[in-house]
């Protein structure tokens, strides 16, 4: 087992305070939208040995004070703490050296994934884990399938066009499903609304824009009505765009046929003004987490995330193609090539319990699966179930002992740990809120 530390992803959306002052530092001095807790090739996480290391190098949030952790943070790891004394660490290795994750694991594959995993995945961690904190809403994007993954990075790869050029739209040639687990409320768009429901939030809405939008939806289906926003050959002028707003505004909240969509439509607005993704948001399922429910987006579902703090899984992958809310490249006609056009409910997964302490978010892919671990047992040892190959571990509250076949390491909230497959089966003790990323 070894010490993790996340890289920080500085993205406009992102919010200065949620995920810092989460684990007790004070808001940066820019964004903090992601932490990155992988080892993708365009920003691997890092193996440290210091035993304080946080999760994310503090240096980058800008001026803190040190001194600062929250109050219930430190109750909770000194009761633990002072069940038992505390004692010597059996650790029998040398501390590493600060190493890309990507780099050890290349290294050693079979060693650090295991034998099965590493054959499947091409000696590479096949999940990428996250922290997320998005403050506005991300642009409306799709995620391609394995298949479509490949094809266009060998196609964009014959283009020349190079990997880190802005243009591209496939980075790797994976997938990219994704689970979200909420940390705190988190607000979200996810795949398309019924057609009968998208036409009772257009009633009221008397824009003539909207109610060309309406007639495709009644005779062509949902996935036409997108097209016709977002496609530069159709997409409403700015001055259309603004009169649905005003309309949205207009709309009496007592007689509105969903005030969730008119309140994300007006959001959204703010920060993009005159984007038809403004009035495509109308056509997706509104989404609301509270803190311990999950949320599943399957390749070429169309969706946006708005707000909140969450925990995000995924297959280890950049690959983001985007049709609108966003200053970055959009490649809509690629986009509308791998949307998935059927209207469905948004993919709300629940965790199946597993053991007195774990809950399982199962979900239909092979890439990862995300357990969440609450510990209330500082004597004893419960061993977990994922014992091979990869496994992360993320303390998110509390603290804890984590026990592998050879050795013991103390986790506290803000902390994390790669575990190897050499490490074999692992046990934890303590009080405290865990996260466990590992492979099926």
């Amino acid at each position: 087992m070894r010490r993790l530390q996340g890289q920080i992803r500085h993205y406009p959306w992102g919010s200065s305070r949620a995920i810092p002052e989460y684990f007790g530092y004070p808001g940066a001095e820019q964004p903090v939208a992601e932490v990155w807790l992988g080892a993708h090739p365009d920003d691997s996480a890092c193996l440290v040995h210091e035993p304080d290391s946080p999760l994310f190098d503090r240096s980058e949030l800008g001026a803190l004070d040190k001194a600062v952790h929250k109050r219930g943070v430190r109750r909770a790891v000194h009761k633990f703490l002072a069940t038992r004394e505390v004692h010597e660490l059996a650790s029998h290795s040398t501390p590493l050296a600060r190493e890309r994750l990507l780099d050890v694991i290349a290294a050693d594959p079979v060693g650090e994934l295991g034998e099965a995993v590493a054959s499947r995945y091409g000696g590479e961690l096949p999940y990428l884990l996250k922290i997320i904190a998005p403050n506005e809403p991300l642009s409306l994007q799709v995620h391609p399938s394995r298949a479509q993954a490949r094809e266009g990075y060998a196609r964009e790869d014959a283009a020349g066009i190079p990997r880190e050029s802005a243009q591209r739209n496939y980075k790797d040639r994976n997938h990219k499903p994704e689970l979200t687990y909420a940390l705190a409320p988190f607000e979200a768009l996810a795949g398309f609304r019924a057609p009968r429901k998208i036409c009772e939030v257009l009633r009221g809405l008397n824009v003539p824009v909207i109610r060309i939008v309406d007639q495709i939806v009644r005779g062509q289906g949902v996935c036409e009505a997108f097209r016709y926003l977002v496609d530069k050959e159709t997409r409403p002028k700015p001055s259309e765009v603004h009169a649905v707003v005003e309309a949205c505004a207009a709309r009496d909240p007592e007689e509105s046929p969903s005030r969730r969509a008119d309140s994300f439509l007006l959001r959204i607005a703010e920060k993009y003004p005159g984007d038809p993704g403004v009035i495509a948001s109308l056509l997706l399922n509104p989404v609301s987490l509270r803190p311990g429910e999950a949320l599943f987006i399957p390749a070429g579902t169309i969706h946006a995330y708005l707000s909140g703090l969450a925990v995000e899984i995924m297959a280890s992958s950049d690959n983001v193609l985007r049709a609108g809310l966003t200053p970055k490249h959009m490649d809509v006609s690629e986009l509308l090539n791998i949307i998935t056009p059927v209207a469905a409910p948004p993919t709300r997964i629940a965790a199946e319990r597993i053991s007195a302490s774990t809950s399982t978010f199962y979900v239909p892919v092979d890439d990862f699966e995300l357990s969440i671990i609450k510990v209330r047992d500082t004597e004893s040892w419960e061993r977990l179930r994922a014992k091979e190959g990869p496994r992360t571990l993320v303390c998110i509250d509390g603290a804890c002992y984590v026990r592998s076949e050879k050795e013991d390491l103390r986790l506290h909230a803000g902390q994390a740990l790669f575990v190897s497959d050499t490490d074999g089966s692992i046990s934890v003790r303590g009080f405290g809120r865990l996260i466990l990323a590992s492979v099926p």
